[in-house]
């Protein structure tokens, strides 16, 4: 196949350091404010699913303008607002830069403040319980800290909190799966607390708030600050004009109205209208059942008369459902799109529309994974799963501006700094999940995981922070006398979905690419005594595997029965297992056998090209992902069918699925570090 034009767009000239980034829990990321407190509810409330409003009144004896700096913390989310403007909309990150350990915000508040009286108000979120993405305190506080000057605001006593009474819990299931930390929102209009921002507000019936001590205190402990940008707000909006939509309108029944998104987005809904108090309207997205497990919705309850509600908490899909009882005015349907504030630089243009299409869904894939942390998906569980994060992390470098650079970063350093004392490493973190997967640990570790992280950004500072622990966990594994490797069954011994896993070969292939990666990062270090013993045992191993498995037309381990795993021929090839004149064996293995779901389908795709056998390669690509892209979602799914046709539960909008914008911008575009 000729590709007459490609054109692809990145900054990836060369070198890109990533000064003025770096930030390890270890510097002076724990600075505070003498005065400043963690301040909580009196009661101590413990149980899930908080809403709280903190309130104080400061002066000023500044103009507007200048920067002065805010340090804030939650557990576990919050919006700022500053005379009753709301200047961040979600703040903070989900817990856990370590297992004990909180994240802070820095956010210049000085174009907001007035000489004079200011107000700020607080809402914060309590998750209240763990998850796959996140590690609870336990305990729902504030911190506050901003100086400059004389001027000082500082969370303590002087400030006000309250439950904010309209917040709740949502009286009927389902819940969101036991994955998420997040709970469904809950809004009853009629307990609303008026205008609680305004400077003439009548807070004497809040409580005053109780301090918990300056940081480090628990149970939030140290203080690190946010590693990277706070999200984009793209604004209010209304939807796509929909022909069959004319507002207002009024309800004459219960309806579902279903509006459409540009793509699949993370949003906020809201609305407008006129309705009598006491009448709940439910909001939801067409991916709420999350790939076979429970997203996160919204139940509302009106005031009574014209109101108007946006939902605080993200949803994801390409609709939003709308279900409104009858005898409703609906006056305007909206919704506000926040993401990871990114460029989108990259692109990819060819004579072949199937290939820029698919290159283009998996970039929205790949964005629509991003926010906290790289996601493997934005519905069944939002959680960091490393096998997905070595594929989004290189893709990320022919996508976007290098502020998604801090993501992969800030993953990084939480996977080294959860390390156990047994020096085992394990995924997702932060969050609640405590089982090993030895393979994606190799995987995250190795040639395709922080070494790439490396080879495209030359950030060698990361390198140097997460060295020690790579090391550690690297010796926790062991080899045979003949140099294979001795497989860890510990924790969850995932290879991939699907059948016809030669685990045997997984095992050996993926500590050979661990051992090579790092070769590479002792190599730069200087750790002459490291590298040696990695090339050297990598040596030893990739000997024994070809004498051991190789079968004089392809690769099967012992007591292996079923079909030919593609997956293991794919990563010898890039193992550097695999003589080269056994290539054309390899590739015919490569042909025939289709068992790689597509998390693993992009190193089967890789290992073609390597092999140069591209045309191969895109012809195969082609035929695996057809029926996505030419699906008018705008995502790539989990499998290679949706739910019950899919792995794993099939969700439409998996991060592990955009292998071919790597393959297509580094090999057929030819543009590499």
């Amino acid at each position: 196949m000729l590709i007459q034009m490609i054109r692809l767009f990145l900054f990836i000239c060369g070198i890109v350091l990533l000064q003025g980034c770096h930030l390890s829990v270890a510097e002076g990321s724990r600075e505070n404010t003498p005065d400043a407190r963690w301040i909580v509810h009196p009661a101590m409330d413990t149980l899930p699913n908080q809403w709280l409003a903190f309130r104080t009144v400061v002066n000023t004896g500044r103009q507007p303008g200048g920067e002065i700096t805010a340090k804030i913390a939650t557990d576990s989310k919050y919006w700022l607002y500053i005379n009753g403007d709301l200047i961040v909309f979600e703040g903070g990150l989900k817990r856990g830069p370590t297992p004990s350990d909180t994240y802070a915000d820095l956010v210049d508040i000085g174009p907001y403040l007035k000489e004079g009286e200011n107000v700020i108000g607080v809402l914060v979120w309590f998750f209240g319980k763990h998850g796959f993405s996140h590690n609870s305190s336990g305990l729902p506080g504030l911190y506050f800290s901003a100086r400059s000057g004389k001027d000082m605001i500082a969370s303590d006593a002087s400030w006000r909190v309250i439950h904010h009474p309209s917040f709740g819990s949502t009286d009927e299931g389902p819940r969101p799966n036991f994955r998420l930390p997040e709970s469904n929102i809950y809004y009853d209009a009629r307990e609303d607390i008026g205008d609680w921002l305004a400077s003439g507000f009548d807070d004497s019936s809040w409580y005053p708030a109780r301090e918990m001590g300056a940081p480090p205190v628990a149970p939030w402990n140290n203080l690190v600050a946010r590693p990277i940008p706070l999200w984009k707000d793209f604004g209010v909006r209304r939807y796509t004009d929909d022909p069959d939509i004319a507002l207002p309108f009024t309800t004459l029944s219960d309806t579902v109205i279903m509006v459409r998104l540009p793509y699949n987005a993370q949003v906020t809904p809201g609305f407008v209208l006129r309705a009598a108090a006491g009448r709940k309207i439910v909001i939801k997205t067409d991916n709420y059942h999350g790939g076979s497990a429970y997203n996160v919705r919204t139940d509302y309850i009106t005031g009574d008369g014209i109101q108007e509600f946006e939902t605080p908490g993200w949803m994801n899909g390409h609709y939003v459902h709308y279900e409104i009882p009858a005898g409703i005015e609906v006056l305007d349907l909206t919704f506000r799109e926040t993401g990871y504030d990114t460029e989108f630089t990259g692109y990819f243009n060819s004579n072949d529309p199937f290939l820029d299409l698919l290159w283009k869904k998996s970039e929205r894939s790949l964005y629509i994974n991003m926010r906290d942390t790289y996601m493997d998906c934005p519905d069944r569980e939002r959680a960091q799963w490393w096998g997905d994060v070595t594929l989004q992390l290189e893709q990320s470098f022919y996508a976007f501006d290098r502020q998604s650079d801090h993501l992969a970063r800030k993953g990084i350093l939480e996977l080294v700094n959860w390390q156990r004392a047994d020096s085992t490493i394990f995924s997702p973190v932060p969050g609640s999940y405590r089982n090993e997967l030895p393979m994606q640990m190799l995987a995250s570790v190795g040639r395709y995981g922080i070494w790439n992280y490396f080879h495209y950004s030359a950030d060698t500072a990361t390198i140097e922070d997460v060295y020690p622990g790579i090391r550690r966990y690297l010796h926790v594994w062991e080899t045979s006398p003949d140099g294979l490797v001795v497989p860890r069954t510990v924790g969850w011994t995932w290879g991939d979905w699907g059948d016809n896993k030669d685990m045997t070969l997984l095992f050996n292939l993926w500590y050979s690419l661990a051992l090579k990666g790092f070769e590479n990062m002792a190599q730069l270090l200087g750790h002459t005594a490291d590298a040696r013993w990695a090339a050297e045992t990598n040596l030893k191993l990739k000997d024994a595997f070809h004498k051991t498995f190789w079968k004089g037309h392809k690769y099967r381990s012992p007591g292996y029965d079923m079909e030919t795993d593609d997956r293991p021929h794919a990563l010898a090839v890039l193992a550097g297992v695999v003589p080269r004149e056994n290539y054309s064996l390899i590739r015919d293995v490569l042909r025939k056998e289709y068992h790689a779901s597509p998390y693993m389908e992009k190193y089967v795709l890789e290992a073609l090209i390597k092999m140069g056998f591209v045309e191969d390669a895109l012809e195969r690509m082609k035929e695996r992902y057809r029926p996505m892209v030419e699906s008018e979602l705008t995502t790539l799914w989990e499998g290679w069918g949706i739910g019950a046709e899919g792995f794993g539960g099939g969700s439409y909008n998996h991060g592990w699925s955009g292998g071919p914008l790597t393959l297509l911008s580094r090999y057929v575009a030819g543009l590499a570090p």
